[in-house]
């Protein structure tokens, strides 16, 4: 990556920053480009992974002169000088647990200090809800799960916020009871600041509640935002809409339809599928203060779960959807993007084995409103319907300055048209990015189900531009995992692997002999180079390219992951320290969440991803649905090697 200006020269497509990205004061509108967060120098210092002395490291920003220079200190006395050529990182074998670190900028001027963190991570005690019981008397629990960042309070800091799992969630092909869903904010000591209950109008469980976290009004401060019911209890403990209102379904309630929509009377198995779930009542999009939880303003979810509005009738959602007991109408997706290249929207979805729907909205001076609206279903919309994955990502695939949204195997203009659709139909993990640097502009790869309407295609690298299939793998079944990361310096630009072939493929899609990781499902730079590291559940290994295994890198004791076999992390961004990414994990009785700092030093010097604008914005994407890791809008540089 070149520097230029004060900010950072994008190639491939991607959003052309270079001095027109501007960091934003904390009560200003941006005055030109794309809207960034103003952040601290993040200083963190954790043992050396030698077990002598320790690392040391710290935040270089995207507009920070190239010329920029730092002074280190240790107990009060200088410890080296850090030249602009040099990485914000280094090891300091002298150091100890009762050292004391100190930043300072070239004036002398005081940037930050930090004390190490001894066992590696920084513990955040958690407090978990009381257990609940269901109306038909089933007690449940809850875990911590989901996580994501925002500074809510500007100060430059980041908060975290965690979504409370209750241990009936469901999947949407599963009726029952689940529990409510609520979402607590966390500082970095470890004062939870509130607490948000999303009520039993929410139904809990992977595609219900996706969270975004984000200064959407340019404050400098993090909002909240998500779906929303009767009943829901914001942080200030007001309730929205009806409190008291129940929306749930009950046995024996009302007759209801098949897919081909005819009425049934309720059989008993039936029935069983629709208990508990939540397919009638009024639903929001709310955005709440990041400061207090407060709820701020709230507007009807776009679109309803059929033409008849908040009450629609089983044949109604059929018509619709797909099926009337909510399967496909209560799949729920969230992003946010830059859609008009200077201010983020958010772009909150429902549905995507058939009908998809895209609505985007802006928050702006107190008001919540909606800015368009995509429908699979519209007319001129062809081809679009059923596209959809488990998750979206959003990145400026035509180089104008907007983000685009690629919603699994199609896409939506930043105006909120369709731009693309491949037709490969419905998939379980995307990745976008800048993943063969020799092409011009960015590229998705992704990994598909489908095999009888997409003509057997289990994994394929497409142009994020254009949707043009650069290239394909068969398959004869659902091809659940892959993942395109670099992990191989032989080969330039990203590998890609899927659970549909033993094969390791390069960016051109030719065979790299040897086979591929067992892990495909996190990506994390955690060592000092620019390859990406494995993560999958709770564990950090490297792809050792030249005996073909997976080498441990961190194998933290007494954590654990999330969402049962998709083996998610709460989190993976790059939060503190320097340019590589912390790895977030609840402990195993979720009473804390512990952020892992890389104990590697790094000999390459480079400005917080979080300033990347495809990689920010996939930091907020990650908690939703089947969650993904976030990618960057360039390829970082990797040494050659025979």
């Amino acid at each position: 990556m070149r520097r230029m200006g004060t900010g950072l020269a994008i190639r491939g497509g991607a959003v052309a920053l270079m001095a027109t990205i501007t960091a934003t004061a904390a009560t200003s509108a941006p005055t030109g480009g794309r809207q960034m967060e103003r952040l601290d120098r993040a200083l963190v210092v954790v043992p050396l992974s030698t077990g002598q002395g320790m690392h040391v490291s710290w935040r270089l920003l995207a507009t920070d002169p190239a010329n920029t220079r730092f002074t280190l200190l240790r107990d009060g006395k200088p410890l080296r000088t850090i030249a602009a050529s040099d990485a914000t990182s280094l090891a300091d074998p002298e150091g100890s647990a009762e050292s004391r670190y100190s930043l300072r900028d070239a004036r002398g001027r005081p940037l930050a200090d930090a004390a190490p963190w001894t066992g590696g991570y920084l513990s955040i005690p958690l407090d978990p809800p009381a257990d609940r019981t269901t109306p038909d008397g089933e007690r449940y629990s809850y875990s911590a799960n989901d996580a994501s960042v925002g500074d809510l309070d500007g100060d430059g800091r980041y908060e975290l916020i965690v979504k409370w799992y209750p241990s009936i969630a469901k999947d949407n092909a599963f009726g029952g009871y689940s529990g409510e869903t609520l979402l607590d904010a966390y500082d970095l000591d470890g004062k939870r600041l509130w607490r948000i209950d999303l009520g039993r109008n929410i139904r809990s469980g992977a595609h219900y509640t996706q969270f975004m976290v984000y200064d959407l009004d340019g404050d400098g401060r993090a909002e909240i935002a998500m779906k929303t019911a009767d009943g829901t209890i914001d942080g200030a403990g007001k309730a929205l809409g009806d409190a008291a209102a129940d929306w749930r379904e009950t046995v024996g309630e009302r007759p209801q339809a098949d897919r081909t929509g005819a009425t049934l009377l309720p059989d008993g198995r039936r029935v069983a599928r629709l208990q508990g779930r939540v397919l009638r009542g009024p639903e929001y999009l709310t955005i709440f203060d990041g400061r207090t939880g407060r709820a701020l303003a709230s507007q009807p979810y776009a679109p309803t779960r059929g033409p008849g509005g908040d009450d629609p009738t089983p044949e109604a959602m059929v018509q619709s959807w797909g099926d009337a007991y909510g399967n496909r109408s209560e799949r729920y997706l969230a992003s946010v993007a830059y859609l008009d290249g200077r201010r983020p929207s958010l772009v909150f979805a429902r549905g995507y084995y058939g009908r998809s729907v895209l609505a985007a909205w802006d928050w702006r001076d107190g008001k919540l409103t909606r800015r368009w609206l995509f429908d699979s279903s519209a007319p001129g919309h062809d081809g679009f319907g059923g596209q959809g994955n488990h998750q979206m990502s959003v990145a400026d695939v035509d180089g104008d300055g907007r983000d685009e949204i690629i919603y699994g195997a199609m896409a939506v203009d930043d105006d909120g048209k369709g731009l693309w659709t491949a037709r490969l139909f419905h998939g379980d993990a995307l990745h976008v990015a800048d993943l063969d640097p020799s092409r011009p502009g960015l590229e998705r790869f992704g990994v598909h189900e489908d095999m009888r309407a997409n003509g057997n295609i289990g994994a394929a690298m497409l142009d994020a531009r254009t949707g043009e299939r650069l290239w394909t793998k068969p398959a004869d079944r659902d091809t659940g995992r892959g993942i395109a990361i670099d992990i191989d310096p032989r080969h330039p630009g990203a590998e890609a692997w899927a659970s549909n072939s033993a094969d390791l493929w390069d960016a051109k899609g030719g065979v790299i002999p040897g086979g591929h990781p067992r892990a495909a499902n996190f990506g994390i730079w955690w060592d000092g180079d620019a390859l990406r590291e494995l993560l999958d559940g709770d564990r950090i290994t490297k792809w050792n390219w030249q005996a073909g295994r997976e080498d441990p890198l961190l194998l933290p004791q007494g954590v654990a992951s999330n969402n049962g076999t998709k083996r998610n992390p709460a989190l993976s961004a790059d939060i503190v320290g320097d340019w590589r990414e912390e790895l977030v994990l609840r402990s195993a009785d979720s009473r804390e969440l512990r952020i892992y700092a890389t104990p590697w030093p790094t000999a390459i010097r480079h400005a917080t991803l979080m300033h990347d604008p495809v990689y920010r914005l996939g930091v907020a994407w990650q908690n939703s649905a089947y969650n993904q890791p976030p990618h960057l809008s360039v390829a970082l540089p990797v040494e050659p090697h025979d």
